[in-house]
């Protein structure tokens, strides 16, 4: 939010500056995930199993949830201005490199790098929104910039699979490559640091706050068994009903129109009871890998399962974000920075658990860890909201409720 440390700016520029963070996020977070539709002809390429192929998507989540803390707080004194095109360049760079890699192994320790700069962008760039238009507006500033990480995690996937489908995998890397580069280009109005802490201070913060370590332990959950199973979701449809690269790529379209839809529910649902909202998201993911367990053989059953799966996935990255803003308003980047650890270590985690199961046992079986997963993030927020409401205690649901019914309004 402005502060004055933030320059007064013009609308045109304020709102200008909110585009750019939000189309960054929205290719940090594709670029992340984009590999997950690609498994499939980016294993035979380079000649190495699916479950294997899955670590691109592992190392890339270890460096960012493990790398933020301590980026952050390295570079809290660092203009956050002068940081977003390096972290691009780093991104660009990246791609381009694995769109010509000759090599698993080398591919692997480009996405290690790369995960650094995600994790460290994915923490400040919400912040960053707020704080670029006047305080009366950051809500709405937040919600647009939330929308570029919601759809870019439900739509990185389907883009990146049908590009790949229509060229290959190689030209996908190389056009977001290109993607980064011209984000690059764009400026944003000078932002000093603000209110960031040390490593110290940012480890501390799930210890002191409870509602905060709460957050954390459901989000853990959800997203370790989301990614479990979606990583591995385009060899499961091939082998369940032997589906099409076409059929395939329509399904995670699908997915990612669900996707944005569960986006904009959330972002109208979430100051009204933000808890009980992502509880029905996470019940909606259970449920969908249910479906795809059961019925997902026909193309019906498949259709419906990703049309759910992608609303519930959409509307819980953007409630669980709601959250955090709730849990922690005053220290929101250190919070973020927790927040970014537990949601990026968890895509790692359930990716190489989800791999391990498939090579395994079969990947059916990363379907229902996905499931197993999902209802214990749902039964965990259920549990702990009787707890405070057995000890009169309802501050996490009001003050998260308080804290974004800006966003929702918005």
């Amino acid at each position: 939010m402005s502060s004055p440390g933030t320059p007064t700016l013009s609308p045109f520029r304020s709102w200008l500056g909110v585009a750019v963070i939000t189309a960054s996020l929205f290719t940090f977070v594709t670029t992340e995930l984009m590999p997950v539709g690609l498994l499939t002809p980016l294993s035979s390429s380079l000649k190495v199993a699916v479950g294997t192929a899955g670590l691109i998507v592992t190392l890339f989540g270890i460096s960012a949830g493990l790398g933020v803390p301590f980026l952050v707080a390295w570079t809290r004194h660092v203009n956050r201005r002068a940081l977003l095109p390096i972290l691009l360049a780093v991104m660009a760079l990246g791609n381009l490199v694995i769109a010509v890699s000759p090599s698993f192994t080398l591919v692997l320790l480009t996405r290690l790098v790369m995960g650094f700069a995600h994790g460290m962008f994915w923490a400040i760039a919400v912040g960053m929104a707020m704080r670029l238009v006047p305080e009366r507006h950051a809500g709405r500033a937040a919600a647009i910039a939330l929308s570029g990480i919601s759809i870019g995690t439900v739509a990185g996937i389907p883009l990146g699979t049908l590009i790949g489908g229509l060229t290959s995998w190689r030209t996908t890397f190389l056009l977001w490559s290109a993607l980064s580069v011209l984000a690059v280009l764009a400026t944003i109005p000078s932002l000093p640091s603000e209110n960031a802490a040390s490593v110290r201070e940012v480890f501390a913060l799930p210890v002191r706050n409870a509602q905060l370590r709460a957050v954390m332990f459901t989000v853990i959950l959800y997203v370790l068994g989301h990614f479990g199973a979606y990583t591995f979701i385009r060899p499961f449809l091939e082998k369940t009903d032997s589906a099409s690269s076409g059929f395939i790529t329509g399904l995670l379209i699908i997915y990612g129109i669900g996707g944005a839809v569960g986006n904009f529910l959330a972002g109208h649902m979430a100051g009204k009871n933000p808890r009980v909202n992502f509880m029905l998201a996470c019940g909606g993911l259970a449920v969908s890998l249910l479906l795809l367990l059961t019925i997902g053989h026909s193309p019906a059953g498949a259709i419906v399962s990703m049309a759910l799966w992608g609303v519930s996935f959409g509307a819980a990255n953007l409630c669980q974000i709601n959250l955090t803003l709730g849990a922690a308003p005053d220290t929101f980047e250190a919070a973020m920075s927790i927040n970014t650890l537990g949601y990026n270590l968890s895509i790692a985690l359930g990716a190489l658990f989800g791999g391990l199961l498939t090579d395994n046992l079969g990947v059916r079986s990363a379907l229902w860890f996905g499931v197993a997963l999902t209802a214990a993030s749902l039964l965990l927020t259920i549990a702990l909201g009787r707890k405070a409401g057995k000890r009169g205690d309802t501050s996490v649901a009001n003050q998260a409720a308080d804290h974004v019914d800006a966003v929702a309004e918005a």
